[in-house]
């Protein structure tokens, strides 16, 4: 006889789906408001797209599949995901990036499999990881930070940049993550003089830092109201900060960048807090979510210090994903009644 396996999400909290969901995407608005004051309205066209589509991907399957369709839009999963997307990606990109992304993130990642608690992959970054795959040249045009700039975009303009009319190269700026990546016999406190977005922004780059804390902010809320639990987060950012520490060494030329840098640039606590934590997609068990979040950050290093993508997070998530059943299959809790955890194998056949 077969183990009959309960899907995910599993919640120790007494709120609803659509309550922990919303307070989720609640989290992520200190970190948005950072986004948006160095990066520009673009960030709020990103999410504008990203959300109207998730939520008429979501409609159209759950009416192709004769499921009513208010009950499933209510849960707030497809807004959720719609979010955690439209952070992602490069402010003032085309605005057939977050259409794609979304369509890709809804129906491909999460309702193909069955819908909410069934998807094996993190949605949001799969329909990332498929437009930085497809268009890795739009993907990588992010806006250099206003105090650099001395201003982005107004409203006319981002609506141009978005829509065709207007080219965003005038914009663009290499983010810190790729500055480091890609510097060549230069002493990074040399680097850090001659770069404007190091020279405003001190050791993680202007403006990064402080979308990093605002993700942090909400990072910590979600722990305070026990919506996530700590393991994962910390086992990744300790993990990060070890590799970092090692490959550090004091700032050469061949240096990957310092604890601080990999920490607070790119999307380490929006990862960390927003993307390990995922109940469905990630380990189950406390140890099960250690093993997978510091297995985030080994990978999360490794792809940035000698991969071809400087900010790994949606990489890395994406290969745990791969591993998380097998993470599951040995870190089961033990039981009552019994002396000693057994493996999900062991239980299949009884």
């Amino acid at each position: 006889m077969s183990l009959m396996r309960v899907s995910s999400p599993h919640t120790r909290s007494g709120l609803g789906t659509s309550q922990v969901m919303l307070q989720v995407v609640a989290a992520t608005v200190p970190g948005i408001l950072a986004l948006v004051l160095y990066f520009g309205i673009g960030v709020l066209i990103n999410l504008a797209l990203c959300i109207a589509t998730a939520l008429v991907s979501e409609a159209a399957v759950m009416k192709l599949r004769r499921r009513p369709v208010l009950f499933y839009l209510k849960d707030a999963s497809a807004l959720l995901t719609a979010v955690l997307l439209g952070v992602s990606l490069p402010p003032y990109c085309a605005w057939w990036l977050p259409v794609v992304g979304s369509v890709v993130a809804i129906v491909l990642a999460k309702q193909l499999y069955g819908g909410m608690g069934h998807n094996v992959f993190n949605p949001a970054m799969v329909g990332y990881v498929v437009l930085l795959i497809s268009f890795p040249v739009d993907m990588t045009r992010w806006v250099g930070p206003t105090d650099v700039l001395h201003g982005v975009a107004d409203i006319d303009e981002a609506f141009s940049m978005v829509f065709g009319h207007m080219s965003v190269d005038g914009f663009t700026r290499a983010t810190p993550l790729e500055i480091v990546r890609n510097h060549e016999s230069t002493l990074l406190a040399q680097l850090y003089e001659a770069e404007p977005v190091f020279a405003t922004g001190g050791l993680a780059g202007s403006g990064w830092e402080m979308v990093n804390f605002g993700f942090l902010l909400g990072g910590l809320f979600l722990l305070y109201r026990r919506l996530i639990t700590w393991h994962a987060p910390v086992a990744m950012l300790v993990t990060l900060t070890i590799l970092s520490l090692v490959f550090y060494d004091s700032g050469s030329s061949l240096s990957k960048g310092s604890p601080i840098l990999h920490l607070f640039s790119g999307a380490t606590m929006l990862g960390a807090f927003f993307i390990v934590t995922d109940p469905v997609s990630g380990a189950t068990s406390n140890k099960g979510r250690f093993i997978f979040g510091a297995g985030v950050g080994l990978l999360t290093f490794v792809i940035r210090a000698w991969g071809n993508y400087p900010d790994a997070v949606a990489f890395a998530v994406l290969l745990m994903n791969f591993a998380a059943p097998f993470i599951d299959n040995y870190t089961l809790p033990r039981t009552y009644g019994h002396k000693a955890p057994r493996r999900a194998t062991d239980l299949e056949e009884r």
